[in-house]
């Protein structure tokens, strides 16, 4: 369903953008309708659509097999409010729900001298971020219809599927992550000018800056003892329109 709604986004801009993009031709009345160039104004808002993936960073207390980290494409989707400084600095809000699975996958010498089953070495960690960051955007100079920047900044998140104060744990088959991380973010993309709205395809990197594991209530437990450190890290690619 994620691919479909994707290359569906794709399929509806491609006949606008082909014909708009690759002409030397400056478009001047550009993302706003006839109206001036939305890149004028103070304030602006726009949404975005896109692909996560997220995957966990292990710090380690003993040298023992790393934890394996089975991740896949997540969904996301947000708006955007964008605060025009000046020319080539813009300061944006992009508040968004973010969706994504991971499964932890433990080797056989993490349960040395305990019982275990088979479904003791794998760990299902599903994530549903309220994903809030605040980003500085720096923008090149536009070249006719384009006009490449970086963005970077810093991010919270609440995650709904955190478990964080469940009294279950391991033990019991619940992986525990706490539910408010923080993050810093860095990415690159491109603003695309078009006559009736600016589309703009970026990809960030995402880096977790705590740690964000809750640990089990037993001490020696195999699944959290040997963890001196757990961050996320991810990967966004996201379709914005403005």
């Amino acid at each position: 369903m994620k691919q479909i709604l994707i290359g569906f986004v794709f399929l509806l801009t491609f006949q606008t953008t082909q014909a708009q993009l690759f002409k030397k031709e400056k478009i001047t009345y550009d993302a706003n309708q006839g109206r001036g160039t939305t890149d004028f104004k103070f304030l602006r808002w726009g949404y975005f659509l896109g692909i996560n993936n997220y995957d966990f960073n292990f710090d380690y207390n003993e040298d023992l097999r790393d934890i394996y980290v089975d991740t896949s494409p997540g969904f996301s989707v947000g708006l955007i409010g964008n605060m025009r400084i000046n020319s080539f600095l813009d300061l944006r809000l992009e508040p968004g729900l973010f969706i994504t699975t991971r499964e932890l996958f433990y080797s056989e010498q993490y349960f040395q001298g305990v019982d275990f089953k088979e479904s003791d070495l794998s760990r299902e960690v599903k994530s549903t971020y309220i994903h809030v960051p605040l980003l500085l955007k720096i923008s090149a100079k536009r070249i006719n219809n384009f006009k490449p920047f970086i963005i970077g900044g810093f991010s919270t998140a609440i995650n709904l599927s955190s478990n964080e104060n469940n009294p279950d744990d391991n033990s019991k088959g619940q992986f525990r992550t706490t539910s408010r991380p923080l993050f810093y973010e860095l990415g690159f993309g491109i603003d695309f000018y078009l006559y009736n709205f600016k589309f703009t395809p970026s990809i960030r990197g995402l880096f977790g800056m705590g740690d964000e594991l809750v640990r089990d209530d037993d001490p020696n437990s195999p699944w959290t003892s040997n963890i001196t450190r757990m961050q996320t890290r991810g990967v966004f690619i996201n379709f914005t329109f403005q």
